[in-house]
């Protein structure tokens, strides 16, 4: 027996606003920095509207894998286009620590080339206090919109925001850095933050992996379901319990066993209440395969 997850087109509803949301003020930021960035006489400032601009790419890509998500099954997919979410994350989260790298890499370049360092005006120094701000805006709009429709590449989006803040806190601390004479802080700063975004990419990397290859629900959804099932009054027992993720939803397949005197009619709608319960408890199960078994009592 099957019956489908009702909030689905709401999720992809809410994670395309945020996303476009996310791109209008990527793509302010973008100008901002740069022009900024030539007008205040910082190339840390530059880099930094450059990591925004790729933020707007990610984002885009968000909504290419919403609309690929949200079709319906058809005969070469009959499970669906969810998967389509995970593949996203994939690509997003080595973009993610593409760009970690790139900033490392710039990091020690400069700090081996100090006296290229060039100082800053005042300027910069203010975008890239605005940008934190923003940044950090978006990233806590996104991560909570993520976690609500449970959504892979709505988090590694969420993440790249994030560090696009650090990589602006880099910037701000190297340019006041350079303002008063301590050119060694852009280049160190810059260092510190690559490796920790680096290890976020890496993290979402594996979890999206993970859903691409059908990795089971946690050890916690599948005790909740067991406890809903044991609690059940007219259920005896439970076997063969199995699931697997498929992107942002996940599937679940199980045998219980019922009083061999129900019947065919009975039984079925103890499957089908058993159903419903299940995915009242956890919304991004999609789909539930239950098969009733005869209890001897």
């Amino acid at each position: 027996m099957i019956i489908g997850v009702v909030f689905m087109e709401d999720r992809y509803d809410e994670s395309n606003k945020i996303t476009i949301i996310s791109i209008l003020l990527n793509i302010g930021l973008t100008i901002l920095k740069i022009f900024a960035g030539f007008l205040g006489n910082s190339t840390a400032i530059i880099a930094d509207g450059l990591h925004s601009a790729s933020d707007i790419i990610t984002s885009i890509g968000i909504l290419i894998g919403n609309k690929i998500s949200r079709k319906p099954r058809d005969k070469e997919h009959q499970y669906g286009h969810e998967k389509a979410e995970s593949l996203v994350a994939f690509i997003l989260s080595a973009v993610l620590i593409l760009v970690a790298v790139k900033i490392g890499y710039d990091g020690i370049v400069s700090l081996l080339n100090l006296s290229k360092v060039k100082i800053p005006t005042i300027l910069p120094l203010i975008v890239a206090a605005i940008s934190i701000g923003v940044k950090e805006y978006q990233y806590q709009i996104t991560i909570r919109v993520a976690k609500k429709t449970n959504s892979s590449a709505l988090k590694a989006d969420a993440w790249h925001h994030r560090s696009d803040a650090l990589s602006s806190i880099a910037a701000f601390i190297g340019i006041g850095g350079a303002i008063l004479g301590f050119k060694i802080l852009d280049p160190i700063a810059s260092i510190i933050v690559a490796i920790v975004v680096v290890k976020i990419g890496i993290d979402i990397l594996k979890s999206s992996c993970g859903e691409l290859m059908d990795s089971s629900i946690s050890d916690n959804d599948i005790n909740e379901i067991e406890n809903i099932v044991e609690n059940y009054e007219k259920i005896y027992g439970i076997k063969d319990l199995k699931s697997r993720k498929y992107g942002s939803i996940a599937y679940v397949d199980m045998s219980i066993f019922i009083d061999k005197s129900k019947t065919l009619e009975e039984a079925h709608e103890i499957a089908d209440k058993l159903e419903k319960k299940i995915i009242s408890n956890l919304g991004y199960i999609k789909e539930i395969n239950i098969h009733t078994e005869p209890f001897n009592n």
